[in-house]
């Protein structure tokens, strides 16, 4: 017979949660004005959300959907409590975020050869350097998170080593960056996979969670579990990688928030706030966007019957 109210493993009281829907959500739809991308992140301040990722200072050429970058940045409303984050590809792009007044950069280093060479056409060796060329490039003290790319496997080359993940985002450490983030970019992970990068890295890292094959929020729990605090997220679930078929898009902000809430774990931001936030973004792109709990609800709305 089940126990009715069985305790539940120790889980973290609280989490960080960092937005990434303004750049990597929006990045591979059509360009969405810089007016909606900053009305979006301001919508987002409202509903609670204090780590936000902007904005990618690259290429327009490359990325059309980034174009606007610093003129996202200067229209934005500047608070002590909220950090306004930009990822960035090479010394240029963290130079003109730096002039920009971004509060923290994120850099990508794939853990993955055969990805790495298509999406920023550099070697996973010369895609690290960047990291030591750009904290010289810019002092000591910006905040810059190191996010390492097909943490979970890749594509192209199947299962990664745990272990040598562990020891790609050491040097990442070792050469400038301030923090890391294990990104399941194209949704690989598995709740033991999960457990078995953690052993290897520790729980002090963050999540870039990818729900390609309906994962990332079992995932997320899994490292909860472990005592991972920060996360990703992307409000509605967009994103997804290019350079990857049939990539999905991010764990969703709401889908998050919502199972936190019922555990208890606070994260500071508003469920309620963040559906309407979502909505409003399935009709900035055009359509649905992938989020559970935006399609079904929150389940505080069942009742009874």
């Amino acid at each position: 017979m089940s126990s009715v109210g069985a305790a539940l493993p120790a889980l973290p009281a609280r989490i960080t949660i960092r937005e990434v829907g303004p750049r990597d959500g929006l990045q591979p739809e059509p360009p969405v004005p810089v007016a909606t991308r900053v009305q979006l992140v301001m919508a987002l301040i409202d509903a609670g959300v204090s780590l936000i990722e902007v904005a990618a200072f690259v290429s327009p050429k490359a990325v059309p959907a980034m174009a606007g970058a610093a003129e996202v940045m200067a229209a934005l409303p500047r608070s002590p409590s909220v950090r306004h984050v930009a990822l960035v590809p090479n010394v240029r792009g963290a130079e003109l975020a730096a002039e920009a007044g971004v509060d923290a950069l994120t850099l990508t280093v794939s853990a993955s050869e055969g990805y790495s060479q298509r999406n920023v056409h550099m070697s996973v060796e010369d895609s690290l350097a960047q990291v030591a060329a750009i904290r010289s490039a810019i002092g000591g003290d910006l905040p810059m998170d190191t996010v390492i790319s097909c943490a979970f496997g890749s594509p192209y080359e199947g299962d990664l080593d745990p272990a040598a993940v562990a020891d790609l985002g050491r040097r990442a450490l070792g050469s400038g960056s301030t923090s890391l983030t294990y990104a399941d970019t194209t949704g690989m992970a598995t709740p033991r996979r999960v457990r078995d990068l953690l052993a290897e890295t520790g729980n002090d890292g963050g999540l870039h969670l990818h729900d390609t094959r309906g994962t990332a929020l079992v995932n997320a729990y899994a490292a909860l579990e472990a005592g991972v605090t920060r996360f990703d997220t992307a409000v509605g679930g967009l994103g997804g990688s290019p350079f990857a078929a049939g990539a999905g898009g991010n764990l969703a902000t709401e889908d998050l928030v919502h199972m936190c809430d019922d555990l208890g774990i606070a994260t500071g931001i508003d469920l309620g706030a963040l559906l309407a936030i979502s909505s409003q973004v399935a009709e900035t792109v055009g359509h649905p966007v992938p989020s559970r709990v935006a399609a079904a609800g929150p389940r505080s709305r069942l009742h009874p019957g």
